[in-house]
C-alpha cells in the first residue's frame, strides 16, 4: 500500500464552485460577468498564497474600493460558492485515518474561506496537517508548495502520493519527487490507494 496520502482540497474533498454561487458573485458584484470572472482569476493566486486581504482582493477584482458592507457580502458569496463538500469523499477521509493511514491536505484557499472550512468541517481534525495556501506563503502549481508538504512530512517523497484533480498540479507535484494521482472518482482512487508504490 502506498504510505501517506496528500489531498487536495476543491475538486476532490469539496466541489468545485457551484453555478448558482457563481451567479450570486456576479450580482453582488454588479459588474458584467466576463470582466469580473477575468479579473476574479487574475488576482485569486496572490489571495490565495496570502499576499492579498480579502479587502483588497476585491479593491482589485472591482477595480474600485468597496465600502465594508459591500466587501462582507462578497467574501461571504465567495465562500457560499465554494462550501459544498462531497460526502463520499468525507466518508473516505475518516476510513483512511480510522485505519491509521497518514494523510494531509495541500489546498490552494484564502484565509476567510480556510476559516469557515476549519468552523464548519470537523473532519479536517483528521489531517496532520492542513498546508493552506494563504498560511504557507505558496500556492499550487508553486513547487514550493510541494517542497513544503515534503519538508513538513519528512517521508521519502516516493512514498506520498499527492490527489489533485489539476493536471498541472500533478505535474509539478511529481517534479518534486512525489507520486501523482490525477483525481477523477473515488473508485478510480481507491485504486491507487490499494496499488503498490
Amino acid at each position: 500500500m502506498t504510505g501517506t496520502v496528500l489531498f487536495d482540497l476543491f475538486g476532490v474533498i469539496a466541489r468545485q464552485q457551484s453555478e448558482e454561487g457563481k451567479d450570486r458573485l456576479v450580482k453582488t458584484a454588479g459588474v458584467p460577468a466576463p470582466a469580473f470572472w477575468g479579473a476574479y482569476w487574475a488576482y485569486r493566486p496572490r489571495y490565495d498564497s496570502g499576499q492579498l486581504t480579502g479587502a483588497t482582493y476585491w479593491e482589485h477584482v472591482l477595480g474600485t474600493l468597496p465600502d465594508a458592507t459591500r466587501t462582507a457580502a462578497l467574501i461571504e458569496a465567495d465562500i457560499a460558492s465554494w462550501s459544498a463538500v462531497d460526502d463520499e469523499m468525507v466518508d473516505l477521509i475518516s476510513e483512511l485515518a480510522a485505519s491509521g493511514r497518514r494523510i494531509a491536505l495541500l489546498s490552494n484557499i484564502p484565509e476567510e474561506l480556510a476559516v469557515h472550512y476549519e468552523a464548519h468541517h470537523p473532519w479536517l481534525k483528521h489531517f496532520e496537517f492542513r498546508a493552506f495556501s494563504c498560511r504557507i506563503g505558496h500556492a499550487k502549481p508553486d513547487p514550493d508548495a510541494y517542497l513544503w508538504c515534503r519538508k513538513a512530512l519528512g517521508e521519502d517523497p516516493a512514498r506520498v502520493l499527492f490527489v489533485d484533480d489539476r493536471r498541472e498540479n500533478i505535474v509539478a507535484a511529481e517534479a518534486t519527487g512525489l507520486r501523482g494521482h490525477l483525481f477523477t472518482g473515488i473508485a478510480p482512487l481507491r485504486e491507487a490507494l490499494s496499488a503498490a508504490p
